[in-house]
């Protein structure tokens, strides 16, 4: 018994190995026969294909634009200061945040007895400079009369002594009384020189006054300049900002009471990478006057600008990459925009000649773009992306008068046979109406409207149809069937 079970075990481990060798020999044989006749299906399969959309390919030229982000900014502001110390006793109506002064108008006024006492002093010393200054004069005008007077005895003691020598030598004159007149001629020079030397005192004197006149009006003017800045009042029509004040309080000299922005001289400054940068400057290396239009979304009604470029930053900045461009703004800009908006800035390229605008979906990272064939079977080219625009780029390379894929997928690839879905195309029921219709799950019927929606060359009418119509509880088999042969599956 046990001779025979085992015997029985034998014969079927028997069959089972021959039945494998048999399937794998089978195996070998159906690959080989498939090696021989190449990517050939075996009878009975079908290729399948998938649906994709299709455009044709053209060339223009284009003008690129640059999309960044910028600020707005005042190039004219100023900040107002204390220019003297103490209590502030004026302020204007409208020194406060927000507030518009114009030009010549009174910002603030600090107490201005001090300035106005030490103005009078020096007022006071100007006229005794003054009055010092007119003495010198008059005593300078009697002392120079004294030197004539002495000159006139000296002339007078000169001729006496002359006349005693003629005497002496005749014999007549005695040598003492010319000794005496000699005496009388030196003191008649010593007292000359000594008038000459009051003159000369008095004209340091007058000198003296003089430099204590100038000195005393700079003082004065000094003065009228502290006592002036008392009062800050405005260069030019603004808007003030940051203000810090109040009426009693003690400034100190020099401290900030507030900025004064000018909302009429606005411009905005963005940023741009090097490259970039490179193409809004001409052969020189200067900043070309390129077209920019400033974008200020204001409560989803979008404010536009159209301006030129103005002027390149002096330096890159601290931890910053690329250049910083500037553009003025003016007219309306002044009534909408203020300092510190953020604005949205496309700028002008020199225009490409002989490129093609295709979708940003339609290429892959490094250029591959899906070509229909003859035979709807597609085949795949690189072309070169020159520009990004949104969701469409700017390429060359691209073979004008083909057609091709709009959008890449998973499905779709070189070799593969597709159905073209063109702008025109859209899905209609059949030529011969069919009532059959079918329920549909809520995420079955999700995913169809949102192709549908999705869906931007599909005409608006034939759009709104097949909205209605998926939206009813039974959709028509034929809608639903197109629908996701578009979708791939």
């Amino acid at each position: 018994m046990r001779f025979l079970s085992r015997t029985m075990i034998g014969l079927f481990l028997l069959a089972a190995t021959l039945a494998i060798i048999i399937l794998a020999g089978g195996q070998i044989y159906w690959a080989m026969n498939e090696a021989a006749g190449g990517n050939q299906r075996r009878p009975g399969g079908r290729e399948r294909i998938f649906a994709a959309n299709v455009d044709t390919l053209t060339v223009e030229t284009v003008t690129p634009l640059i999309l960044t982000y910028g600020t707005v900014q005042s190039w004219r502001s100023m900040e107002i200061r204390a220019s003297v110390g103490g209590t502030l006793v004026e302020l204007s109506p409208e020194f406060r945040d927000g507030g518009r002064v114009s030009a010549g108008d009174l910002v603030f006024q600090v107490d201005p007895a001090k300035s106005r006492s030490t103005l009078a002093l020096a007022e006071n010393q100007l006229l005794e400079a003054r009055a010092e200054l007119g003495a010198a004069q008059a005593a300078l005008t009697l002392t120079q009369a004294e030197v004539e007077l002495a000159k006139t005895q000296r002339v007078l003691r000169v001729l006496a002594l002359e006349r005693e020598q003629n005497l002496r030598d005749r014999g007549i004159g005695t040598d003492a009384t010319v000794e005496t007149v000699t005496l009388t001629l030196s003191s008649a020079d010593q007292t000359l020189l000594s008038r000459q030397s009051a003159v000369a005192q008095v004209e340091t004197r007058i000198s003296q006054a003089e430099i204590s006149i100038q000195r005393n009006q700079i003082s004065v003017e000094e003065a009228r300049r502290i006592l002036a800045e008392t009062q800050i009042i405005a260069p030019f029509d603004g808007v003030l900002s940051d203000v810090s004040a109040m009426l009693g309080r003690l400034v100190s000299p020099n401290e900030q009471m507030a900025i004064l922005i000018d909302p009429a001289a606005l411009e905005v400054a963005f940023r741009v990478t090097n490259s970039q940068f490179a193409r809004l400057v001409d052969s020189d290396g200067n900043l070309r006057p390129a077209l920019v239009q400033v974008i200020f979304d204001r409560n989803d009604f979008p404010f536009e600008i159209t301006t030129t470029l103005a002027r390149t930053g002096a330096e890159v900045g601290d931890g910053q990459t690329g250049r910083l461009i500037y553009a003025r703004l003016t007219g309306t800009a002044a009534t909408v925009l203020l300092p510190g908006d953020f604005l949205t800035v496309l700028i002008e390229e020199p225009p490409i000649e002989n490129v093609s605008i295709i979708p940003a979906a339609a290429v892959s990272s490094d250029g591959g773009l899906l070509i229909v064939g003859d035979d709807d079977r597609l085949s795949e080219i690189t072309v070169t992306i020159l520009r990004q625009q949104g969701d469409q780029v700017i390429v060359t390379g691209a073979p004008v008068g083909q057609e091709y894929v709009t959008a890449w997928s998973t499905q779709i690839g070189e070799g593969i046979q597709i159905r073209p879905l063109r702008e025109d195309d859209a899905p209609t029921p059949a030529s011969s109406p069919s009532t059959e219709t079918m329920t549909l799950t809520d995420e079955r019927r999700d995913q169809l409207i949102e192709f549908v929606n999705g869906n931007t060359r599909m005409p608006d009418q034939a759009k709104a149809r097949i909205l209605a119509q998926l939206s009813e509880p039974e959709v028509p088999v034929e809608v639903v069937t197109q629908l996701e042969d578009r979708m791939g599956g």
